[in-house]
């Protein structure tokens, strides 16, 4: 049973000129609206979040600026980031996306997609970053910690950028496990997310990186995340689940260089179904309008048939033939630095 969080007010925080805009949602809800998935799984609108919810993460300072920002007319926040007069509440909405989802999970539902934005992966605690206002994600998990008090939280995220900002502010923390997939980051912004970037103090060995090399496909992926997630989430042993969900590595998408045709969104909802009974799915990239709208459709159409596991899937990628070289070098790469933490 999925559930999907959307608000038609997040298309109040829009610049038409930025790839960063409403015609993201507006495609794809006209694309599960067409494909009559609408009518076959529950639309939940988002509650605001709360100051309160915010502060947890974002320092006041901080906040009081995108609020007067916003307020005075909105603007460029940094090089690529904008802001309109709505943006401060929208991003609040957001944020509440993601909080909605994480209490739809716990009602029940074995999956919960915030289709919201702005997005939030790139947004440190005190710096918006990447298009990110609020840390939408950071938001939500800091919430479960107060309200719920549940303990350990697995992170996948698989946008084509790696997600510094999610994997700052828990950088020391050993409760929330930060998995990311992404393209080198020698080649692409943020310029970080190397397999050095472990973790420091407490938290070291719970930031686990995987940057692939420019040209990377959906079997190149394939073949290290199931050599890397299935393991490290067992040993991990997550209380809940998140998912951070970007289609920017799709071979038709202008920000990225990743090579990822519609399948790999379809096999990763999957693979996640197979590692846990629930999770949080929550959007940030994708720029490619009509990949965007497809890969959407086929995520959750795997989610929604829950297809975990299927013969399809097992056999279509069960020979690694055209696996590069460079990714088989990167997973032992990946296998010998996390060599302390995890079995893999």
């Amino acid at each position: 049973m999925i559930s999907l969080v959307y608000s038609e007010d997040y298309k109040k925080h829009d610049d038409p000129h930025h790839p960063e805009n409403k015609e993201r949602l507006n495609v794809i809800m006209s694309a599960l609206k067409n494909e009559g998935v609408l009518d076959e799984v529950d639309v939940i609108s988002p509650e605001l979040a709360s100051r309160e919810d915010i502060l947890r993460v974002h320092p006041k300072a901080h906040v009081d600026y995108i609020e007067s920002f916003s307020k005075k007319g909105g603007g460029y926040l940094d090089f690529d980031t904008y802001a309109t007069p709505d943006t401060y509440q929208i991003a609040r909405l957001s944020a509440g996306g993601a909080i909605t989802a994480s209490e739809l999970v716990l009602n029940g539902y074995k999956s919960a997609y915030s289709l919201a934005r702005p997005p939030g992966h790139h947004a440190t605690s005190n710096r918006v970053m990447g298009f990110c206002i609020f840390n939408n994600m950071a938001i939500a998990i800091e919430y479960l910690k107060e309200v719920h008090k549940i303990k350990k939280f697995l992170i996948f995220d698989f946008d084509a950028h790696y997600g510094n900002g999610t994997a700052d502010i828990f950088y020391q923390d050993h409760d929330v496990l930060y998995i990311s997939i992404h393209q080198d980051p020698r080649t692409i912004f943020p310029g970080t997310g190397y397999i050095r970037e472990i973790g420091s103090g407490s938290g070291e060995g719970y930031n686990l990186n995987i940057p692939m090399p420019p040209g990377s496909n959906t079997q190149d992926y394939v073949y290290i995340l199931q050599k890397i997630l299935p393991p490290v989430a067992q040993q991990f042993g997550a209380d809940f689940y998140f998912v951070d969900v970007g289609f920017d590595g799709h071979m038709d998408d202008p920000l990225s260089s990743l090579s990822l045709k519609d399948d790999f969104f379809e096999w990763i909802a999957t693979k996640m179904m197979e590692i846990t009974e629930s999770m949080v799915l929550i959007l940030e990239g994708g720029y490619d309008l009509n990949a965007l709208s497809r890969c959407n459709i086929r995520m959750i159409e795997a989610l929604k048939d829950n297809k975990k596991g299927t013969d399809y899937y097992k056999n279509y990628y069960k020979n690694d033939l055209k696996v590069s070289d460079e990714t088989k070098r990167r997973y032992k790469k990946i296998k010998d630095m996390f060599s302390p933490f995890f079995k893999l």
